[in-house]
């Protein structure tokens, strides 16, 4: 009897375990998927399921797929996956296309320690009639359990592990997520992880669409915050859509992009030099900044574009950061604050004066200077911190963020520092509100208040950016973001007021050596 190579595969997965044949399909199935490894059918569906990767569009991907069910003591779906080890986070905005067939079609992330249509796994489910649930297999072969969430029909979905615990977080776009754990699972420290979609009717084939997909790497639990860093990603998203486009990666801490004028780079700071990032070639290149190299993340353009701000550390260690002025094509420096510590955060539209926040006294307040040195002027004097100072492009209001209530709040004053008020509620710690170029928009940078203290804006912390018109009214979430310190410190609006740069962290591994 003459065999194939499929026949033969068949006799191997008959000796050595059922492991073996799906992965052969997977690979067999491999194409172009991005962030993915491979795609297969699990489990005997009746529809050759596919999986799309939409790269043209960003971080898109379109799945198609059959299948009875994803419950009892086996599974058929179609499933788009990559093997990780330890710890991860699991993104993406997705939808059910079309008005499907059966109410319980679904969508969403899973976890799986094999191929086998009976493997344990954990998975973060969301179904045509808008129930949502992290689903699980506690072992292979096992029954299906589940814990529901409360929230109906969400688009935003996020499963995480952390040692034993999976977290499910889900929310309708704009919300803030709503949590559900899982700890009395253990799939191993090796799985499958990836996207599904599931018809719930053996007859049929379902689509559904996931944007934003993200898979990222934590920092480990012992890293040593502003001595051990992950890796990052620079990204591009536009405020009306929500639509995110990674258009950089290093594995080293890049951190704080301005947005030029002209619409052609952004600038950041990595391990203390400065970086211009071209916006077509999408290179860096490092920005002259002379004997000042050890620059943080409070730089900022002036309104022209023709000179930039910065903030670094100089040879005396007592005065700390010191703010400096050069031009935005490079040179050298010119020191404008003698005193530290100080850390640039605003510059005038006129371009004639620069907002910082300085420690005096043990006090943080947000203080004036003229941009060609001179006398500061303090403009906050309530106890506690200040900082994130930023004019309105007319001239008229100075935001920024304060403590003083005990929640890290969003303030506005007027540039003399008089008649000082809240703008938002208290709800979240807010950091650095960024005012659009048009003048009509805020976007801040958000941490849960029982994940940081009000006056720390750490490292890899689970972050929302919130953006809200500039008239009042309620934030809302535009991005959910791994990142924190560094994401969004300074003013990273498109000059054309459509899109936000800002970083987001992943440990891509060491970084190469120098």
């Amino acid at each position: 009897m003459k065999y194939s190579f499929y026949n033969f595969c068949l006799l191997v997965a008959v000796c050595f375990g059922s492991f073996f044949l799906p992965t052969f399909t997977t690979f067999a199935q491999k194409s172009d998927l991005g962030i993915f490894e491979g795609q297969t059918d699990v489990g005997k569906v009746r529809h050759k399921g596919s999986a799309t990767y939409k790269s043209a569009t960003g971080d898109e991907y379109e799945l198609a797929g059959s299948g009875t069910n994803m419950w009892g003591n086996h599974d058929e779906f179609h499933f788009v996956w990559k093997r990780l080890k330890g710890d991860f986070i699991l993104y993406t905005r997705g939808e059910l296309l079309g008005k499907g067939v059966d109410p319980h079609r679904k969508i969403g992330w899973i976890v799986r320690q094999s191929l086998d249509s009976s493997s344990a796994h954990v998975n973060a489910s969301v179904h045509g009639d808008g129930l949502t649930a992290l689903q699980y297999r506690p072992t292979s072969g096992a029954a299906t359990e589940e814990i529901r969430s409360t929230v109906t029909g969400p688009d935003v979905i996020q499963l995480e592990r952390r040692g034993g615990k999976y977290t499910m977080k889900v929310a309708k776009f704009g919300q803030p997520f709503v949590a559900t754990e899982l700890t009395n699972v253990d799939l191993g420290d090796q799985v499958y992880v990836g996207l599904f979609i599931c018809s719930h009717n053996p007859q049929v084939t379902e689509r559904g669409m996931f944007r934003d997909v993200r898979i990222s790497i934590p920092a480990k639990p012992d890293f040593v915050p502003y001595r051990e860093y992950i890796g990052s990603q620079v990204e591009l998203m536009d405020v009306a859509t929500g639509n995110r486009q990674i258009i950089y990666t290093a594995p080293k801490s890049l951190q704080a992009p301005n947005w030029t004028p002209d619409n052609k780079k952004l600038i950041y700071n990595a391990e203390g030099l400065m970086y211009t990032l071209d916006l077509a070639k999408r290179t860096p290149q490092v920005l002259n900044t002379d004997y000042v190299k050890k620059n943080n993340n409070d730089h900022v353009l002036s309104f022209d574009g023709k000179m930039l701000g910065l903030s670094s550390s100089g040879d005396d260690p007592k005065q700390g950061s010191q703010v400096y002025t050069v031009p935005v094509t490079g040179g050298k420096p010119k020191l404008i604050t003698p005193t530290g510590p100080s850390y640039l955060h605003g510059w005038s539209p006129d371009g004639k004066n620069l907002l910082f926040t300085g420690e005096r006294n043990k006090e943080f307040d947000i203080y004036k200077v003229p941009s060609n040195g001179g006398s500061e002027t303090r403009l906050t004097t309530a106890q506690g911190l200040d900082d994130g100072s930023e004019y309105t492009p007319d001239g008229k209001w100075i935001y920024f963020n304060s403590n003083r209530t005990g929640t890290m709040q969003i303030w506005r004053m007027r540039p003399d520092g008089t008649q000082q008020e809240a703008v938002t509620t208290g709800d979240f710690h807010d950091w650095f509100p960024h005012v659009s170029p048009d003048g009509k928009w805020l976007v801040m940078l958000s941490f849960n208040k029982d994940e940081v203290k009000s006056d720390d804006h750490p490292f890899y912390k689970h972050v929302y950016l919130r953006l809200m018109p500039i008239a009042g009214g309620t934030p809302k979430v535009i991005a959910y973001v791994y990142g924190g310190q560094g994401s969004i410190n300074t003013p990273s609006w498109s000059p054309d007021s459509k899109r936000i740069a800002f970083i987001s962290n992943t440990d891509l591994g060491p970084a190469p050596a120098k």
